[in-house]
């Protein structure tokens, strides 16, 4: 996607000698043990990064099963659909992590393309009853409050540094996040720890290499993995952080 090539045609091939990766050659992981980390026909190495995304992926999936999941009365036919589009929502998070670190853009194919359907399937889940689901308005209301709320940031930016602070791929990520987890508590919630991650994370690795703030800081990575948290962890942590949060969002 960041080098604007297509995932469908041609199908995998190995970027050395662009013969196609044969079905049993494709196994997540384990294709990669058995080949030894290279190619089936030139021998070229295969990065590891394709392994270790494939893990953390599974590892994902298995967190978000268990989370809607946890035992077996909760194997019904809408928590089967809610885990389906919830693990397709981190997934695409997995994906816009790495492009963001890689490429320093957020594709439009995994944000703002992507937040109609979002918004379709959370009415369809919210139809059949999945307890995680939100409404469409809320749905509606948190990409508009989220994409809003950040491009206001990086307007304001704009308006007194005459620089641009943040990319709008952060901005139409927001927009996909909000349709998602709606707008109160989670667009708070995600704004709040992606900055302090940010802050903690990379604030120190950008002075250390120099340039300080100067130096450009790839937040979708941040914003994707406080969207993470708050599913699996959000009511909690805000009932730590600010008890009676829920009479709050009540008045609201």
């Amino acid at each position: 996607m960041p080098e604007d090539r297509s995932i469908v045609q041609p199908p995998s091939h190995c970027p050395a000698c662009g013969n196609n990766v044969r079905p049993y050659d494709n196994i997540p992981i384990l294709s990669w043990l058995i080949l030894r980390g290279k190619c089936r026909d030139c021998k070229t190495p295969i990065s590891f990064v394709y392994p270790a995304i494939e893990l953390f992926t599974g590892c994902m999936g298995y967190l978000i099963f268990s989370h809607y999941i946890q035992d077996t009365s909760d194997l019904t036919f809408e928590n089967a659909w809610g885990v389906i589009y919830m693990f397709g929502f981190v997934a695409i998070l997995i994906a816009v992590t790495y492009i963001d670190l890689r490429h320093y853009i957020i594709p439009d194919q995994l944000s703002i393309y992507a937040t109609p359907f979002a918004i379709l399937g959370m009415f369809g889940l919210d139809y059949i009853g999945f307890s995680g689901a939100i409404s469409v308005q809320e749905s509606i209301i948190g990409s508009v409050l989220g994409a809003g709320i950040l491009g206001g940031v990086a307007l304001l930016w704009w308006i007194v540094r005459r620089v641009e602070g943040m990319g709008m791929g952060d901005v139409k990520l927001l927009l996909l996040i909000g349709s998602v987890l709606g707008p109160w508590p989670a667009i708070p919630f995600v704004l709040f720890v992606s900055s302090m991650l940010a802050v903690s994370v990379m604030l120190p690795i950008q002075l250390f290499k120099g340039g300080g703030l100067s130096r450009a800081l790839p937040y979708g990575p941040f914003l994707a993995w406080a969207s993470v948290l708050y599913i699996l962890h959000g009511p909690q942590l805000m009932r730590l952080w600010l008890p009676g949060y829920e009479a709050i969002f009540l008045q609201l």
